[in-house]
């Protein structure tokens, strides 16, 4: 469950007095970007820090936290641009305070950039990065144990979320704008879902760690240049292609809803040299990212079962993007392989 948007006021005090040279504090400002976590700036009178307060319940806990440094200041030691965490006094990255879980990393000057801010270049470079990510990843966490397999999303389960999101975007009061999209879009989706049922792909077997959540806002350039990949949050075990597809959905969808592709080809194209990845392994994660896409309405989700409207501006292109897919998908399927 997404947390709430209420103020937490991190107890900077106590935080730092746990980091010996850190200074005394001078400000601390909130980051605006981030939907499950709280992040803030902070200043001192040593320099800037980056403040990460833990607050999504699956991945919140010390040592889930822990892995996720560990893993962060190996793949620092091979040479990828990521932030690890600071250690305290006590050689602890994790600071545990009135039962919330905080990390101390150093602040990185920088700037998100999507798609559309890539150059053909810019997007092989990302694709490289990405590959490199996989095959880095690979080498600090170890083997993992075979035969976990993950299943794709059943369309009987679909069509009944789709019947309660209809119910309740019709029963909104008073009815916006973003109410009526949202109906359309489940009547499009219920009715391209009834078409496309046959083609629900088979399970996939967990093919790598990967970083899980590898979108615009978790990647920070200085200049054209990546300066820090953020966020592991959610590092697993999970069928690697399919990040690297799911990646691009987000960096390189337009505001209508559809990709660029040619950006998608030059990306493609690297990541499969970076993690010597072959045509069908991305076939194979085009076609499960695309029934994915085709049966995903967690916006819509946050939005009318939890009250939560912070991931609003994301539906028109996501659900634009699925439509399109649809329609393009040996386009897709090819920008990925070729």
């Amino acid at each position: 469950m997404p947390r709430s948007s209420e103020t937490l006021v991190p107890p900077l005090g106590p935080l730092l007095r746990r980091y010996r040279g850190t200074g005394e504090p001078l400000s601390c400002e909130p980051v605006a970007q981030g939907l499950l976590n709280r992040g803030y700036r902070v200043s001192t009178t040593r320099g800037a820090y980056f403040l990460k307060q833990h607050l999504d319940a699956p991945t919140a806990d010390r040592t889930t936290i822990s892995r996720q440094h560990h893993a962060t200041q190996r793949l620092h030691a091979l040479g990828l641009p990521v932030a690890p965490p600071l250690a305290d006094d006590a050689g602890r990255t994790v600071a545990v305070i009135g039962g919330r879980c905080y990390a101390l990393h150093p602040w990185v000057d920088g700037r998100h950039r999507d798609g559309t801010q890539l150059s053909t270049g810019g997007s092989r470079r990302l694709g490289l990065l990405l590959g490199h990510v996989h095959t880095c990843l690979d080498q600090v966490m170890g083997s993992q144990a075979p035969g976990e397999r993950y299943e794709s999303a059943r369309p009987e389960e679909t069509f009944h979320l789709i019947d309660d999101l209809l119910r309740l975007a019709r029963a909104r009061r008073p009815r916006e704008t973003f109410d009526e999209l949202a109906v359309h879009r489940l009547l499009e989706r219920r009715d391209l879902l009834a078409l496309h049922t046959h083609r629900r792909p088979p399970p996939a077997a967990a093919a790598g760690w990967v970083h899980g959540d590898f979108h615009p806002l978790n990647l920070l350039y200085r200049g054209a240049e990546p300066a820090a990949i953020v966020d592991w949050d959610r590092l697993g075990v999970q069928p690697r292609a399919e990040e690297a597809v799911r990646a691009a959905a987000l960096f390189f969808v337009r505001p209508t809803g559809e990709l660029a592709l040619e950006k998608v080809r030059a990306y493609a194209r690297a990541y499969r040299r970076a993690a010597d990845a072959d045509a069908d392994e991305l076939a194979a994660a085009v076609h499960r990212v695309w029934w994915e896409r085709l049966n995903d309405f967690w916006i819509l989700r946050w939005r009318y079962r939890l009250h939560d409207r912070r991931a609003d501006p994301l539906f028109p292109a996501s659900s634009a993007l699925a439509v399109w897919w649809t329609r393009e998908y040996e386009a897709v399927r090819d920008a990925f392989t070729d």
